[in-house]
C-alpha cells in the first residue's frame, strides 16, 4: 500500500482510498481529500511533520499520521 506519507516532494498523486474510522475519516474528507482527487506534495517540514500539499486549488498542511490514512497512486 502506497500512502500520502511516503510521496516525495514535487510529485502528484491521486487518492485511491481513505482508511480510518468515523470522525477521523470524516475530518480528512472535509479537508477535500476524497477518492479520485489529485494531490501535489509541495514541501515537507524540516523534521518531517507536517506535509504541505495542494489539493482542489488550495494549500493544506497535513500531519503524517493523517497522511498515512490516505492511500494513493502515481499520476501519469
Amino acid at each position: 500500500m502506497h500512502t500520502l506519507k511516503n510521496v516525495p516532494v514535487g510529485k502528484t498523486v491521486k487518492v485511491v482510498k481513505l482508511h480510518g474510522e468515523g470522525a477521523i475519516k470524516r475530518r480528512i474528507m472535509d479537508m477535500g481529500l476524497t477518492k479520485g482527487v489529485e494531490i501535489y506534495v509541495r514541501k515537507v517540514a524540516p523534521l518531517g511533520d507536517p506535509i504541505e500539499i495542494n489539493v482542489r486549488g488550495y494549500e493544506l498542511s497535513l500531519r503524517k499520521a493523517d497522511a498515512e490514512m490516505v492511500e494513493v497512486t502515481q499520476v501519469g
